[in-house]
Parts: C-alpha cells; structure tokens; sequence
C-alpha cells in the first residue's frame, strides 16, 4: 500500500467536526441530489491512521459470470448497534441525522468502510438499490480520509457523467432523494500515483 500524502491544508492531529450548514446541493434530475462539504473533518489524516490500523478490514471474492473475482478494495461493516471504530464517526452520524431530520425522517444505523490501497483499487458503476433503497427514496452520506479520489455519477440508463467530485482529507458527500435508484455512481481506476484512501458510508436502517 502506498503511504499516505499528508493535506497541506490539514496540519493537525485535533479530529474536530465543522458545521454542516455550508453544504452545497446539486441537482441531478429525476429527483437525485448530492450535497458536497470539501474539508467537513480536521485531523482527517490523523483518523486515517487510526482507522487503517484499528479497523479488523477484509477481502471479499464475489461472483463474476463465471468465476470468484477478488473485490478490489478492503471493507469493513458495523451493523447497527456495533460501536464505530472512533468516537468522530460516532459523532459524524449522529451530526449528518440531525441535519438531515426534515428530509430523511429517521437515523443513519449503520457504517460500511473501503479502504482503497492505491490507483488500482475501485468501484464499479453501481446503484445501493439492494433493500428498501430499490423502491424507495433515501440518502447514503460519505465521509472520506485519505488521498483524494474521484466519485462520479451518471444516470442509470448510461450517458455522460453528470458529476465528478474529488473526496479525501475530510470531505463528505451525501447522495439522496432517487439517486440510488436512477443514478449510478463509481470510484474508477487510476493511474496516477495516489495514496490509500478510506471511504465511511452510513446508511439508514434496511439499505445496504
């Protein structure tokens, strides 16, 4: 794995929340949304370090047509009512459900975390439409550390990426209202020399 490039702008071991309310939005379509926060968490690198070394992290075989391919990323899950591996993701949840109360109308339960080890390890296009998310609106709030690497977002059907927002050092993204269902959203290969990164996704109850 590749060591981690240090923010420039994020010299401090204090991992500290900020405010929420200058979130910005950006409609989609179809009624899908994503708001953008770069730099949400100071000490981002800090937590990195500590949750690289603390998370029990696993590689997954999954299926693919005709053979067990290795997934290219290392996860993590805690269910709802498991502790979070730092008391400042704790904190972030519970921040992301009260501001997000009028337009979710209940919690975030659950985290699930990648630990992305270089450019060679990614996300495939994809919908979280697994549960209640395949029928329903609902948001999924990434809270990333590490080097940054690219989210993109296009609609389901194909076409041309509507989005591509670069997420590291603390920044946090929150995909809602259709986008499970009507957008598609990956975090491609790359082949510049980027460091390991560490994506925390909290979802509400039932959507995985």
């Amino acid at each position: 794995m590749h060591a981690l490039q240090g923010s420039l702008f994020d010299q401090t071991d204090e991992i500290r929340l900020g405010p929420l309310s200058p979130v910005r939005r950006t409609e989609l379509g179809a009624g899908a949304w994503v708001d953008h926060l770069p730099g949400w968490l100071t000490g981002a690198d800090a937590l990195f370090e500590h949750l690289a070394a603390e998370v029990p992290w696993y590689a997954e075989r999954r299926r693919m047509y005709d053979r067990d391919v290795e997934v290219p990323r290392l996860l993590a899950h805690y269910r709802e009512g498991e502790p979070l591996p730092h008391p400042a993701l704790t904190e972030a949840r519970e921040a992301l459900g009260r501001h997000y109360a009028a337009e979710l109308g209940e919690p975030f339960t659950t985290a699930g975390l990648c630990l992305y080890r270089d450019g060679r390890d990614s996300v495939a296009w994809h919908g979280d439409r697994t549960g209640r998310s395949a029928t329903e609106d609902t948001m999924v709030a990434i809270l990333s550390v590490g080097d940054p690497r690219d989210l993109v977002l296009r609609p389901r059907d194909g076409g041309p990426t509507l989005l591509r927002v670069p997420l590291g050092h603390g920044d946090l993204v929150v995909m809602g209202g259709s986008c499970q269902r009507s957008m598609e959203h990956a975090v491609p290969k790359t082949a510049r020399a980027v460091g390991p990164r560490i994506s925390v996704q909290f979802r509400t109850r039932g959507v995985m």
